[in-house]
């Protein structure tokens, strides 16, 4: 074994962590939740949800046969909803194209909605004991400061680069111990800001530390202006009630319940008594909120609105209205519990 790979799972067993909640399992379906919350996402966010979706969806065939909606309530502020949507869709393919068993061959996996080749290694290396290379963000930073690989890891020909290492530097034995512990190095060590490179088990071999490069490796993505929206949601109330409405299955916030979005000086009493078949009876003016997501930043305005019911007539479809506190509850982005939690 090489040195390099002794060091890191000698570091790992003495200084790693051992009791996160999906350590304690080889079962794939426990450690492909975990995964894949754990894309873009820290641990300790993580943690509590990962327990709730274990409870409540305690296997791969649960999780397949319950509704689209129970799945984005449980996911309700984790963020990046496609994660959720790609969840349900794969599990719903390993019932349908793997007898409800989780797939052991690499492609297998990899080939599932939201995996992809380094999500799919992780699932196989902690699952089976298979011998892949994973390139997360963090193993990203040790890899590109360890090896001196400049250049920004989103560009292809640098992403490739790091590839090739984490395949040289894989060790014949000790897979899953190896693999846990880059992912611990990198968070826990060699931080993107301030990195403790005199606790480092590699610092002895790490190219970034000789020659002086760890503050700027991995090169940072090019800064582009980001974009800045605005919208207007509207937050009609009712005897108690509030009505939400289901947003289009893509896009952001997607297959969640929203508070209806209109367009700035848009006529509100026109447009409510047309859709919901309400009249506005009070128009007031909530505080702004900034949301930021990962390609624009969002303000949004929002209006709660007073409103009184007509003759009952033909529910449109995708609206609903709930108890406050049961929309409180429901599938909804964070924004929106923000502006219901302020009612």
């Amino acid at each position: 074994m090489p040195s390099f790979a002794a060091k890191l799972i000698a570091w790992q067993k003495q200084h790693g962590r051992h009791d996160l909640p999906w350590q304690g399992t080889r079962e794939p379906y426990a450690i492909w939740l975990s995964e894949i919350m754990l894309q873009q996402t820290q641990v300790a966010t993580v943690i509590p949800y990962y327990n709730r979706f274990l409870a409540r969806f305690p296997d791969v065939a649960a999780l397949a046969a319950a509704p689209l909606d129970e799945v984005l309530r449980l996911w309700s502020g984790l963020g990046y909803y496609s994660r959720a949507r790609n969840l349900h869709q794969a599990a719903q393919a390993v019932v349908d194209a793997h007898g409800g068993r989780f797939p052991r061959r690499f492609e297998d996996v990899a080939a599932l909605p939201g995996v992809g080749r380094s999500t799919a290694a992780a699932i196989c290396v902690f699952s089976y004991g298979a011998r892949h290379a994973i390139l997360d963000g963090n193993v990203k930073r040790v890899l590109a400061r360890l090896r001196g690989v400049k250049g920004y890891p989103g560009e292809k020909k640098v992403a490739d680069r790091l590839w090739r290492e984490a395949e040289k530097l894989l060790p014949r034995r000790g897979i899953q111990a190896y693999t846990q512990g880059l992912m611990d190095l990198g968070a826990a060590v060699c931080t993107r800001g301030k990195p403790r490179c005199g606790d480092c088990p590699l610092r002895g071999t790490c190219v970034a530390l000789r020659r002086g490069w760890v503050a700027g490796l991995p090169a940072p993505r090019p800064r582009k202006p980001l974009p800045h929206k605005r919208t207007t949601l509207l937050v009609l109330t009712r005897a108690g009630e509030v009505l939400l409405e289901k947003r289009p299955p893509s896009g952001i916030w997607g297959g969640l319940w929203c508070l209806p979005e209109v367009a700035r000086n848009s006529d509100l009493a026109a447009y409510c008594l047309k859709r919901f078949g309400v009249h506005v009876l009070e128009v007031e003016s909530l505080p702004t909120l900034a949301h930021g997501f990962t390609h624009f930043s969002l303000d949004i305005r929002p209006l709660h609105l007073r409103v009184s019911a007509l003759v009952p007539q033909a529910a449109e479809p995708g609206v609903t209205w709930l108890p406050l506190e049961d929309a409180r509850g429901a599938a909804i982005p964070t924004p929106v519990r923000r502006i219901l939690a302020s009612l």
